[in-house]
């Protein structure tokens, strides 16, 4: 007979090995929905083989958090594609605030007699997880524009912060040769709270998609250090999974933007330019209505589309999917090209064209594309600026100088459908737009791309 340990040990068996294939299958747009299902299944088998654990003696409290977490995240997860990064961001901080209680609950039962490896990994799941939590919260407030998206900064910032930080973990070695002194656990989980709020204030918005995955990473690690204080080894497994996949993401995505994590965590990026952008801004641009950009795209044999934040507030990837559908019949070659870090988060532009069926193999990353560029007739740019600003190459004094962009301006005729000049999230103006070869259609994203369809249509019949 297999007892009810058993019975947990290999759901949890089960259950690790789901997760492991979920991360697999979402390195990929064609199994990323296997690996959705994968990852809810394999969260279902652990809280299902929790549930069955011997030392539970009262399901009440139990039930009555399951109930409120439903009622709490149903809402939450009913939210328009635009807000998925900040949806992530509060997901996140939940997680981080969930690791911060238990290991103060874990803390204040066990003191006195806290043996010293356990302490120094209690103390370090706090403090990630309170750092995490506070900068989670600023990082969403960020992206839904309730805070300011610019770097606020001030003399002696970096300075301030690191010290704080070495306090917090001054404090938590000292715990660990005397775990008794439990009056200064307060300082442990406090200063880290704060410290996650001045970590995020410097950044700007521009590189919100790299905090995203760091911040992801440190939930990850503190989960895992949770795994070896509650003796879970799928606590341990899945948070390891999840700090260590962020991690790589976060690298990858600074390898993008030609930073470095010191310069993303302290550099202060995307106010240098604010004064610049108004003399730009002056120079003079070329227009075009829906009608004309219809008829240059109908003439075209190669189009490249470049989708970016813009047309995920405009809703506007239903329509690009039936303007990728107008062109095609009409025998254009059309492929999408994707930059690392368009959006707010990471594969955001991926997410919104897949939810549009776009077909796979037409989206194509930054090094897969860049090649295709020079023979292509139209560059359509739809609410993309940063990843397409040609300063990145050619302007040593951006700030922006140094990183890999899409290589729209060697398009033969470039296209941007824009509401306005004003420069992108980064705050940098777009030398792209005053090329004599550039074309701005001004307006709604979702409204012109509509437009764009009619007119094809109208010409085809």
């Amino acid at each position: 007979m297999i007892g009810t340990e058993q019975i947990i040990e290999i759901t949890y068996l089960v259950a690790t090995a789901l997760f492991i294939l979920s991360l697999k299958w979402l390195s990929s747009p064609s199994t990323a929905r296997h690996g959705v299902r994968a990852g809810e299944l394999g969260m279902l088998l652990a809280v299902g083989g929790t549930l069955l654990h011997h030392d539970i003696v009262d399901y009440k409290w139990i039930a009555i958090g399951l109930v409120l977490g439903t009622i709490i995240g149903v809402p939450l997860g009913k939210v328009q594609m635009t807000a998925v990064p900040q949806r992530t961001a509060l997901s996140h901080a939940f997680g981080a605030l969930c690791v911060t209680l238990v290991g103060t609950a874990e803390f204040y039962l066990r003191a006195p007699d806290v043996p010293r490896f356990m302490m120094a990994v209690l103390s370090m799941e706090v403090i990630l997880g309170s750092l995490t939590f506070t900068g989670s919260l600023m990082a969403a407030g960020k992206l839904q524009e309730i805070l300011p998206q610019r770097p606020i900064t001030y003399r002696g910032q970096n300075i301030v912060n690191l010290s704080l930080l070495a306090i917090a973990v001054g404090v938590a070695a000292y715990l660990v040769l005397h775990p008794g002194q439990t009056q200064y656990f307060p300082a442990v989980v406090g200063i880290p709270l704060v410290f996650g709020v001045l970590m995020i204030i410097p950044i700007g918005g521009a590189d919100m998609p790299t905090v995203i995955s760091l911040l992801n990473s440190y939930a990850g690690l503190s989960a895992a250090a949770m795994g070896f204080v509650l003796d879970s080894k799928l606590l341990i497994i899945a948070g390891a999974l999840d700090g260590a996949s962020g991690f790589i993401l976060s690298v990858n995505m600074s390898k993008a933007m030609n930073r470095s994590f010191s310069n993303v965590l302290f550099g202060a990026f995307g106010q240098e330019q604010a004064a610049g952008a108004a003399v730009q801004q002056a120079q003079p641009v070329r227009s075009a209505t829906a009608e004309e950009a219809a008829a240059i795209l109908a003439a075209a044999n190669k189009v490249v589309i470049v989708p970016g934040y813009g047309m995920a507030v405009a809703q506007a990837q239903h329509k690009v999917r039936e303007l990728y559908d107008a062109l095609t019949k009409r025998g254009v070659d059309v492929k999408f090209g994707i930059h690392p870090v368009a959006g707010r988060m990471p594969g955001h532009m991926n997410v919104l064209l897949a939810e549009a069926d776009i077909p796979y193999d037409k989206l194509l990353d930054m090094e897969e594309i860049n090649g295709d560029f020079p023979q292509t007739d139209v560059a359509l740019v739809i609410g993309a600026n940063d990843v397409t600003n040609p300063a990145a190459r050619n302007d040593a004094s951006s700030p922006i100088y140094g990183m890999p962009i899409l290589d729209v301006d060697k398009a033969r005729t470039v296209m941007v459908i824009k509401r306005s000049m004003s420069p992108g999230f980064a705050g940098i103006d777009n030398p792209l737009y005053y090329l004599d070869k550039t074309l701005m259609l001004f307006g709604d994203a979702k409204s012109f791309v509509g437009a764009l369809v009619r007119e094809l249509a109208g010409g085809q019949s």
